[in-house]
């Protein structure tokens, strides 16, 4: 359907026509209105009809009747139709017909869940700051501030005194969140020169507290004011203190010695020899045997499987193929590769930045152990991480949480914040020794340091911002990598906490 600008389409008869074709052809229609739920549309919901001189759209469901009067068609292409209604005490609206079912609809209610979301939003807020005028709420995109447009942002003033919002929808990434409304804080704060700007308002879904509460409960306040709200589906809002969610949902796996010993008895013994190999051992007495951080076969005592995508038990037989693949994976996977664009070359950069920091820890603090350095320690709920941890003591036996990170990540300060607590959290109940980790050291009680790990031109812009909340006690060191890590670690800097590179 070609595209349609307004003035085009004004005859009622073209507009009707051009309505039902849109309609008859579209895989998913639907229609919606900002600060309205999106209507799918069914054969047997909706109707398009004359009365009098008007044409109106009618649309129901069980909770829901839909009437408005068709003025005109502003554009309209194969995706979506944009229409000019009239709606109450004859006020001109903008109604979107779009077809879920093609990329260009599916992005259009997307975006239409996102403006249903932002009136909630505007709703919560008048709620709860009903003398506070609300002087922006926007659900765009800030390219220039990296902030996302999935969380509906707003602020709110009251004379010189202002306040950040930000909320999280249903079906958002609460955690996520935390970290856009700290820039949407501190965006606020260089801008509004005038203003006062005291703190962030977090809302979030009832039931989803415990994903921010410990973070929020780490900032620091005296860099700003932190208040959690959580909203039901009935729109009821409610003021929440994370001091009451000081409960994780975290574990820590019992470390067990790999059975039978380091030792493999030949030929995979050979194969552990085998440039570019290395075995890292995991909590419950196996092997990870990897190349480069890609991991290709697993050992639990005189056992072996391999294989990259599905895992075969090893017999003698299979010696020269495992060869075969350690060796296909150590010419592509090298520094020197010629080709930097094979997948293997590409493939887990994190993973690859680990095994170059378990094999030179010391290069980024001489006073760190080489071994014992453990991987993902505390298990914790809640998915996928897309940061590397490690956990490593000092020759005083201090913790070091180090968090890795290959490219740039604008989550990695509050993700590290996660892993850090719950770090804390264990050593705090001294369960870290009687769980069979790090033998023979005395862990000291003071909290852990936490380093962030990345090449140095890959530290997100916003990084110094974030790590301005967090509160001194929390002794935070950024090392920056030379951009050939994977030749060798060198470290280009060091910095401080929130401090700026010079």
């Amino acid at each position: 359907m070609p595209t349609a600008q307004r003035g085009d389409v004004q005859d009622v008869e073209e507009i009707r026509t051009t309505i039902e074709a849109f309609l008859k052809n579209a895989r998913q229609p639907a229609l919606y209105e900002a600060g309205e739920d999106l209507f799918p549309l069914a054969a047997g919901n909706f109707s398009l009809e004359m009365r009098g001189s008007r044409l109106t759209l009618e649309a129901w469901d069980r909770t829901r009747n839909f009437s408005r009067r068709i003025l005109t068609i502003e554009r309209s292409d194969s995706a979506r139709i944009e229409i000019v209604v009239e709606r109450f005490a004859r006020r001109e609206g903008r109604l979107f017909l779009v077809d879920l079912g093609r990329p260009a609809g599916a992005d259009a209610g997307r975006r239409s869940a996102r403006l249903v979301f932002r009136e909630r939003f505007r709703l919560f807020l008048r709620r709860q700051f009903p003398e506070w005028n609300l002087a922006e709420l926007s659900a765009e995109a800030n390219l220039a501030c990296s902030l996302s447009p999935a969380f509906p942002r707003a602020f709110l003033r009251h004379g010189q005194h202002g306040w950040a919002a930000i909320a999280c929808p249903p079906d958002g990434d609460a955690a996520a969140a935390l970290s856009f409304g700290l820039i949407w804080l501190t965006h606020l704060r260089a801008r509004e020169k005038r203003v006062a700007v005291e703190g962030l308002a977090f809302y979030v879904p009832a039931g989803r507290e415990r994903a921010v509460a410990p973070r929020l409960l780490c900032l620091d306040p005296a860099a700003a004011r932190f208040e959690l709200f959580t909203y039901t589906e009935q729109d009821s809002v409610a003021l929440a203190d994370p001091r009451d969610y000081g409960n994780l949902d975290t574990r820590l796996e019992p470390w067990r010695r790999p059975a039978g010993g380091s030792g493999m008895p030949d030929p995979y013994g050979r194969i552990a020899s085998l440039p570019g190999v290395e075995r890292v051992p995991k909590h419950d007495g196996r092997e990870s045997w990897r190349v480069r951080g890609i991991e290709f076969a697993e050992g639990s005592g005189g056992d072996l499987s391999f294989g990259m995508s599905e895992r075969r038990p090893a017999g003698r037989h299979h010696a020269a193929e495992i060869e075969r693949l350690v060796e296909e994976l150590d010419r592509a996977r090298t520094p020197d590769a010629a080709d930097r664009e094979h997948p293997l070359y590409r493939q887990a950069p994190e993973a690859w930045l680990e095994s170059q920091v378990r094999a030179g820890i010391e290069t980024l603090d001489a006073s760190l152990l080489g071994d014992p350095v453990y991987g993902q320690t505390p298990v914790i709920a809640g998915g996928e991480r897309g940061i590397i941890d490690l956990l490593a003591a000092d020759h005083s036996g201090r913790l070091t949480v180090v968090e890795l990170k290959a490219s740039a990540d604008l989550h990695l300060p509050l993700q590290a914040l996660d892993y850090w607590i719950h770090v804390k959290w264990h050593l705090d109940r001294g369960e870290f020794t009687p769980a069979g980790y790090f033998p023979g050291i005395e862990l000291r009680s003071e909290p852990p340091r936490l380093m962030l790990v990345s090449p140095s031109l890959e530290f997100h812009s916003t990084t110094e911002a974030i790590l301005s909340y967090f509160p001194p006690a929390i002794e935070v060191e950024r090392i920056g990598l030379a951009v050939e890590w994977r030749k060798g670690l060198r470290v280009m800097f060091r910095l401080t906490g929130a401090e700026r590179p010079r």
